[in-house]
């Protein structure tokens, strides 16, 4: 379904129609991709956990078979950045949360855009390193389309190269008085692994909709096969397959691009997340065979402005609300949150995820007020299946 504009005559062009109907659309195009950067480690582009994390913490994860951590995306505070202060200090008051080592979240893995609107290096220190300064466990990344889209003297990813993708962990001069050193990741688009989950994250670049070249679509479908299956798959990327939302809708494009890397590697990742739409939205794929997928969007990590799920008839969806893919098989958004600002904190062992979305306070929230859990679940990725909500 294409999103349409509104135009008059004489060539006049007024706007882009909001999306109306369906879990995915494919946009009008800006076709210009921009190229990517070199890698800075050697293929197939894998960081291992136990080469971040402190020995005693990691130990303590792959002992007890689990792992916890938070997930977010569109967390660049720039021109307002309450919202995005209230949101680290959420995710910062829920590191205590949980017993031992094992119990509480590890890391922090973001979904895109982490510095608006160019990914400017002289922007990283307002909008990542000031905000996480005691955020006290390692944050890892995709790029998103604003980290990407690098203003005219400077090369697309600059930034987000410098302090993401560093070849040793050193303190960038962006960082000025945080503590923190630069992560280590092999390139843009790279798999991490960890005793409990492995992640395979990719750069879905600028133009809307995302845009992946085949050497990436490849290495995507070769990561899928080679990962071993004893061990679940997250895939990360920035524009979502799916998205309720009225303001950019979900990515036939990049739906597609999954499906068929999936297809050739006879393995379907377990639960997809995604960021660019500013909101929390959780839904579930049901296949003809009653094969069930996560497919989650954590896009209101700080972002100042929200973007509204898509009202029918005139009012606001009550979830479950489940629509047709494409291909028949039916989408059904379980729960959303488009209104308040938050993060998303899942555990993960041999048998399940559990997820737990928090909504943070508003701005004219006290701040005493804290983070109020949102969205429960549950998912039994061994048989691929979301088990009734026990919470």
């Amino acid at each position: 379904m294409a999103a349409g504009m509104v135009k008059g005559s004489g060539g006049h062009m007024f706007a882009r129609k909001r999306p109306s109907a369906g879990l995915h659309m494919e946009p009008p195009r800006d076709t210009h991709f921009r190229p990517l950067p070199p890698p800075t480690g050697a293929a197939p582009f894998r960081l291992d956990l136990k080469d971040v994390l402190d020995a005693r913490t990691y130990d303590a994860i792959a002992k007890a078979g689990s792992l916890t951590f938070h997930m977010n995306g569109d967390m660049g505070g720039i021109d307002y950045a309450v919202p995005q202060e209230l949101v680290a200090a959420g995710m910062e008051d829920d590191l205590a949360v949980g017993t031992g080592p094992a119990g509480k979240p590890a890391f922090l893995y973001v979904v895109g855009d982490c510095v608006y609107f160019n990914g400017e290096i002289a922007k990283y220190y307002a909008q990542f390193y000031q905000p996480y300064e005691f955020y006290g466990a390692p944050i890892f990344a995709v790029p998103g389309n604003h980290d990407g889209e690098n203003l005219p003297g400077g090369s697309t990813l600059d930034g987000f190269v410098r302090n993401f993708c560093a070849p040793e962990p050193v303190k960038m001069p962006e960082a000025q008085d945080s503590h923190r050193k630069a992560m280590v990741q092999p390139n843009v688009y790279w798999t991490l692994l960890t005793p409990c989950v492995n992640f395979i994250g990719l750069y879905s670049n600028v133009p809307a909709g995302g845009e992946i070249q085949p050497d990436q679509a490849e290495w995507l479908a070769g990561e899928l096969k080679a990962l071993p299956v004893s061990v679940p798959i997250i895939l990360t990327l920035h524009h979502p397959p799916y998205s309720a939302d009225d303001h950019h809708s979900g990515s036939t494009y990049m739906k597609t691009v999954i499906e068929d890397a999936a297809a050739a590697a006879g393995r379907h990742p377990d639960m997809i997340v995604a960021g660019h739409v500013h909101d929390y939205q959780r839904l579930t794929k049901t296949t003809t065979d009653g094969t069930q997928y996560l497919y989650l969007v954590t896009g209101a990590g700080g972002y100042h402005n929200l973007h509204a799920i898509r009202k029918v008839d005139g009012e606001k969806m009550i979830p479950p609300v489940t629509f047709a893919d494409t291909a028949g098989d039916p989408v059904t958004l379980d729960s959303y949150c488009d209104d308040q600002h938050g993060f998303l904190r899942l555990s993960v062992d041999q048998q399940k995820f559990t997820g737990r979305y928090y909504r943070v306070p508003r701005p004219q929230d006290p701040r005493s007020k804290g983070s109020q859990l949102f969205d429960y679940f549950e998912y039994d990725w061994v048989n691929h299946k979301l088990l009734p909500n026990q919470q």
